[in-house]
């Protein structure tokens, strides 16, 4: 049987001095405590193994107190004269988080300690260290210790590990926690909870799938019983991954290991739900919650709206609505707004109103800019100029900050409704409010400039587009002048789409193409589709089978549309001409749109197919353009002459 040695230090950290920079440490007498101060007893045990029972008794040792006690005149300032009889004591207990989070004290006075080489460094006092250490993310402090430890002897225990691991994942140092795990390993000790849960998470976000399960296989093997937080990080790799098999894996496991979930996991695997398109699913792990007795919180239920949002179940996320509000159960801004992006992305005008006019109501969640964002988009979807005008001179009145988004949506709306004075107004007042355009604004004017009637109202709105972004408006200028050279043409787009964002380059391709057929130049309004083609912004525009080729237009505007089946019309001539093979079915994709207000390319593309006369009929399957080999080859025949 092993002899325990214990030793105890007290330490007490007076703040009251006459230099207010420097503090002073000493050691204070156990006869001089008061009877409120709270006092820390750091124990330090070592064990060693008796000889045999016979043993004499060991000497007992002095506790750390006592041997540090003569010491405390030295560590106070020599010219100091007078100490306070009743100094405010503040006592450090290293089992309570918050009294390791000034790590720097902590790391002044373990060297202090060391220096002093009075009796041995045992594993707890680094330990203790490196956890106040681990709260300010000073891991190459941890780490030296971790070496110092190696190389003087001390023992890394179990914590140890756990704590230099901890803090490398904390820190992002992936490659490290692997290192000290691997380490740990090789070692015999076995990780506890913690530390297997923190490598888990850290093989999982450095994409290391098989590594998760193998450890986790390992593991289990050797008779660790995964906690909740085990499982969040294994769900959560898989749900990143939108591996549906894997999250049931993950739910099989915990059943198998009577573990129950608690909010953070059903947070963790509803999310995943939602990656991998499984809302019917991600519903019935809810209600699975709830008849566990857990109650939802702020993110749960942004997750299950999110997933209802994307799957377009509007009733769905609408009965949630009215659950929360019965049941009153936690809402906050995020919450708020994504059921309201929800509605928009829908078309919920009257419950987006509803639940927006709920917010103003409620007496934490007010409406801040992204619930007037979204509400703008609501409105310029539906066409409502009037309402969108109207909430946006609320939201000044309100001292609510203007966004770019919310610029974007009014400026949309208005210029769909051809209020051109009013787009100019918004854009002036959203300038001088601190809005900085960005590409999607000015695809949103370029539209605008596509749409307009007269040349008085483009001018304008070129005038606003100057002002966010003064090279596109000059290649606009150099695509409709017929002395323009296409090689100048092709140059100048090269450099105006490398300095656009990603997302935003075809709708700029998009737009350029309808200002030319606007301004009746056909042919440029080929060479911009030719050219969007060349730099990769119309992937899959041409799908062939054996059996059918097809056009999808579904990301294309109108004019690019047209553009694009004209263009389709011509390759197919040249081919009869040459008397190449065909499939026998040809199909052009326009897509239906599902949002309410979504008025697609569908009838603007059968009206130009009636224009050209050309022998496409609209199929049974909505936004879907039919023509057969015989009636198409006949029709271009006739049309180009053949």
């Amino acid at each position: 049987m092993a002899t325990v040695l214990s030793t105890a230090i007290d330490v007490c950290f007076n703040p009251q001095s006459s230099d207010t920079k420097k503090h002073s440490l000493f050691l204070k007498p156990s006869s001089l405590r008061q009877s409120r101060a709270r006092k820390l007893n750091i124990s330090c045990n070592s064990l060693k193994q008796p000889k045999t029972l016979e043993e004499e008794p060991v000497t007992k040792t002095p506790s750390l107190s006592e041997q540090l006690k003569p010491l405390s005149a030295t560590t106070l300032r020599q010219d100091q004269t007078q100490v306070l009889s009743k100094p405010k004591s503040v006592w450090v207990n290293p089992t309570r988080p918050k009294s390791l989070r000034q790590w720097q004290k902590t790391h002044m006075f373990f060297d202090w300690v060391k220096t002093k080489n009075l009796f041995p460094m045992e594993t707890i006092f680094y330990n203790v260290a490196m956890k106040s250490l681990r709260f300010g993310r000073q891991f190459q402090l941890i780490e030296e210790m971790a070496l110092e430890m190696v190389k003087d002897g001390v023992v890394l225990d179990n914590i140890t590990y756990s704590t230099i691991i901890t803090c490398a994942k904390r820190c992002n140092l992936y490659d490290k926690a692997i290192e000290w795990f691997e380490r740990m390993y090789k070692t015999g000790l076995m990780p506890d909870e913690v530390t297997y849960s923190a490598i888990l998470d850290v093989y999982s976000k450095s994409g290391r799938v098989e590594e998760v399960l193998s450890l986790y296989e390992r593991a289990v093997a050797t008779g660790w019983k995964p906690d909740a937080i085990a499982f969040s990080v294994l769900g959560k790799m898989f749900g990143e991954a939108g591996d549906y098999d894997g999250i049931r894996y993950v739910l099989q496991e915990m059943k198998s290991m009577d573990v129950k979930p608690n909010v953070v996991v059903y947070n963790t695997l509803l999310e995943a739900m939602g990656r991998a398109g499984k809302p019917g699913l991600a519903r019935s792990l809810f209600n699975e919650m709830l008849e566990a007795g857990l109650t939802p919180n702020e993110k749960t239920l942004t997750a299950l709206v999110k997933i209802y949002g994307k799957a377009r179940w509007a009733k769905d996320a609408l009965q949630l609505w009215e659950e929360m509000k019965a049941k009153k159960w936690p809402m906050d801004f995020i919450l708020y707004n994504t059921l309201l992006n929800m509605c928009a992305d829908i078309g919920l005008e009257e419950e987006a109103e509803r639940l927006f006019d709920d917010m103003k109501v409620s007496g934490q969640c007010k409406p801040d800019s992204f619930s007037y964002t979204a509400m703008l988009n609501i409105y310029g979807s539906g066409g409502k100029a009037e309402k969108a005008m109207k909430l946006f001179e609320e939201m000044l009145e309100a001292g609510v900050q203007v966004n770019v988004m919310g610029c974007t949506c009014l400026v949309q709306c208005l210029g769909k409704a051809k209020r051109i004075d009013d787009l100019v107004n918004v854009f002036d007042l959203s300038i001088q409010r601190g809005v900085k355009p960005d590409d999607r604004l000015c695809g949103c004017l370029l539209s605008v400039m596509a749409l307009c009637e007269s040349s008085e109202d483009a001018e304008k709105v070129m005038a606003c587009l100057e002002r966010a972004n003064q090279k596109l408006v000059t290649f606009v200028k150099l695509l409709v002048d017929e002395k323009t050279e296409f090689e100048t043409v092709k140059e100048e787009f090269k450099i105006v789409i490398n300095e656009t964002q990603v997302e935003a380059r075809r709708p700029f391709c998009n737009c350029l193409i309808d200002i030319c057929r606007g301004k009746k130049r056909h042919e440029r309004a080929h060479e911009l589709l030719y050219l969007g083609t060349l730099f990769g912004l119309y992937p899959g525009l041409h799908n062939k089978t054996v059996k059918e080729w097809s056009l999808d237009v579904r990301s294309l505007s109108v004019g690019a549309a047209e553009t694009a089946l004209e263009e389709w019309m011509r390759t197919l001539a040249n081919i009869v001409r040459r008397q190449e093979d065909l499939p026998e079915l040809f199909l052009a994709q326009t897509g239906t749109g599902t949002h309410r207000f979504s008025q697609g390319l569908a009838n603007s593309f059968a009206s130009h197919l009636q224009q050209l006369a050309a022998p496409f009929r609209q199929s049974d399957r909505a936004g879907i353009f039919v023509a057969t080999k015989e009636d198409l080859v006949l029709w271009l025949e006739s049309k180009f002459h053949l």
